[in-house]
């Protein structure tokens, strides 16, 4: 099976700490959405499976589309490949665009999964990134989706924020948890060199929390939600039962995917494609780039996605696509770990504990190996 990314670039406000593809000059989206579309008939050959098997429309802001444009896009692709098993098809959004009337005509859509941006739920916290919504609206947000029907919903909280752990923290625990969402990923800040965080940095203007208030925070968000009956999947990811993300769980398992759109990356196996990161040069037909990985790339990228996640790595797949020298090199190497605690060999798979995901980076960059 495989996924279709679809990149919307465009924002109304750029967040302080993204990095993504993005841009807040909205006048180019209807020439983007209609260069996406023809990039889609262009790229029809791309995927070796053209069993597509779930759509994610992320940004950038996707929800400043009309609902209906999702629908477009989803009957496009359903020409192009075989959508019979498609079953998610998740559009991310910001709350304040998320007006009863927006989502009463979204749910009438393909659309089946929200992925809804709110970061937080306090309100200087919500200032200091630059976001355009307050707490009340984002839980707002939530609730009148629920009532419009949307019962696969997302949110995304960000933590590791200097100032803002401890009571900020377990209210918005608490916030979320009192929504009853079915899923919450929950990133650590990170300060990108091409940001607002970023530039502050730079100055001497921002600090960045210490690996001691980290791993207290990710331990606060790990208890208390798996207390209540989330399942920690994925390094920055929690589900109920049955709602883990099928299309991100797609990427760690190495599933195909096309990515359209500005900015947007694509995998078929073999090779990463890239389309160019700038609306204008995308629109112009410049700056795309495409990668053939070597066997040390595909088995680091097996090695470092598999290892992100509770499932962890089998073994025997791992065998069979890289030799049975390898598998055992790998056994080897992982070992030190496994004494440690910070790996567990069970069941024929490797695994990183979901409490240590914290150090999981550390782990699995000490299991790659170059040609």
């Amino acid at each position: 099976m495989a996924g279709i990314y679809f990149h919307i670039p465009f924002c109304k406000r750029i967040c302080a700490y993204c990095d993504f593809a993005r841009t807040a000059d909205l006048r180019r989206m209807p020439e983007v959405v209609e260069a996406m579309h023809r990039e889609m008939d262009a790229r029809r050959g791309y995927l070796h499976d053209r069993r597509i098997r779930t759509l994610y429309f992320g940004g950038g802001t996707p929800s400043l589309l009309p609902p209906a444009e999702f629908d477009r896009f989803a009957e496009h692709a359903a020409r192009l490949f075989d959508m019979s098993a498609a079953g998610e098809c998740t559009v991310e959004a910001n709350p304040d665009d998320l007006t009863a009337q927006y989502l009463r005509e979204l749910s009438r859509t393909a659309v089946n999964r929200l992925s809804i941006g709110i970061q937080s739920f306090d309100d200087a916290a919500l200032r200091f990134m630059n976001r355009r919504h307050t707490a009340a609206e984002a839980v707002d947000a939530v609730r009148r989706a629920q009532d419009a029907g949307f019962d696969n919903i997302t949110v995304d909280l960000i933590f590791g924020i200097d100032g803002f752990g401890g009571e900020v923290l377990e209210r918005n625990i608490g916030a979320v948890l009192a929504l009853g969402v079915q899923h919450v990923s929950a990133y650590h800040l990170t300060v990108e060199s091409g940001t607002a965080f970023g530039r502050r940095a730079a100055r001497g203007e921002l600090r960045t929390v210490d690996e001691q208030t980290s791993e207290r925070e990710f331990l606060a968000l790990h208890e208390a939600l798996t207390a209540a009956g989330y399942e920690h999947y994925e390094v920055s990811n929690y589900a109920l039962p049955g709602f883990r993300a099928r299309h991100n769980s797609s990427y760690w398992s190495g599933d195909e995917y096309l990515g359209i759109g500005a900015g947007a990356h694509s995998f078929d196996g073999r090779s990463r494609r890239w389309a160019a990161p700038t609306v204008g040069e995308y629109l112009a037909g410049r700056g795309a780039g495409e990668e053939t990985l070597s066997v040390a790339d595909r088995r680091n990228e097996m090695i470092m996605t598999a290892l992100r996640t509770a499932d962890g790595l089998c073994q025997e797949r791992f065998a069979d696509a890289f030799g049975r020298e390898a598998a055992e090199r790998l056994a080897e190497a992982a070992q030190p770990w496994i004494r440690a605690g910070a790996m567990v060999s069970e069941g024929g798979k490797l695994r990183i504990p979901a409490e240590k995901f914290l150090v999981s980076d550390s782990v699995i960059e000490s299991l790659f190996e170059v040609e």
